[in-house]
């Protein structure tokens, strides 16, 4: 691809000190043809616009919890860790590329903050906070092992994506998006009817995803190696 274009990817953050990246999202942009560039946290605002304007698509990538006081609420008893740095950077890189109308692709935590960013919020842990019986959302498994479908809403970006809109992914997470303001709409939901994708009716692409594409594009899984090829090919 002549004129790679160039994806900032955010990293997990432990406790604001040492950033941490699987190697599957740096591979996943590579395959799918992008340069890819792992963020760092700290820098202020002008730095973070100055960057964004450097960048032609942002990865939200996995990770920790999230400050429930962005969202107006103290934290749940099962809270997790969190790291209100990377926090506010990602709100910030957020606001930033949605206003140039770049490219995201928010996986996991990253589909959470997201929505946070947009003015929603979530669930700081489902198993405590749903009354209905949920299936197992942090799997023990391999992370390429598929252990649960999505059903994916017709005519939505990632159902075209799927070329169906039924399909199994991995599963990693307590914590998930519960309110989605406009623009963006639920484009996905689990069988216990826990939001598994969101995407932005507004930007050329905003999609965000509550599983791991990343190691299952590495491993060949053809819709994750879709998500990723769209991704890039829309920055």
């Amino acid at each position: 691809m002549e004129n790679k274009p160039i994806i900032g990817i955010t990293s997990h953050v432990e406790l604001d000190y040492r950033h941490s990246l699987s190697n599957d999202y740096i591979q996943a942009v590579i395959q799918a043809g992008g340069i890819p560039v792992i963020l760092p946290i700290g820098g202020v605002d002008s730095d973070t616009a100055k960057l964004a304007d450097k960048l032609d698509g942002l990865v939200l990538s996995g990770g920790g919890d999230i400050d429930p006081m962005l969202f107006g609420e103290e934290p749940h008893p099962h809270l997790g860790t969190v790291s209100p740095g990377r926090d506010i950077f990602e709100m910030a890189i957020i606001e930033k590329m949605l206003a140039s109308n770049k490219p995201i692709l928010a996986i996991c935590r990253g589909i959470q903050i997201l929505n946070i960013a947009i003015g929603g919020d979530m669930y700081q842990d489902i198993y405590s906070q749903k009354d209905e019986s949920l299936l197992q959302h942090s799997q023990k498994a391999a992370r390429s092992h598929l252990s649960h479908y999505v059903i994916a809403n017709e005519n939505s970006l990632l159902a075209e994506i799927a070329g169906q809109t039924k399909f199994k992914v991995n599963s990693y997470h307590h914590q998930a998006v519960r309110n989605v303001p406009d623009p963006f709409i639920v484009s996905a939901r689990s069988s216990d009817g826990i939001i598994e994708a969101i995407e932005s009716v507004r930007h050329r692409f905003v999609l965000g995803v509550q599983w791991h594409p990343e190691p299952l594009a590495v491993d060949g899984d053809g819709i994750a190696k879709n998500i990723f090829s769209n991704f890039v090919q829309s920055c």
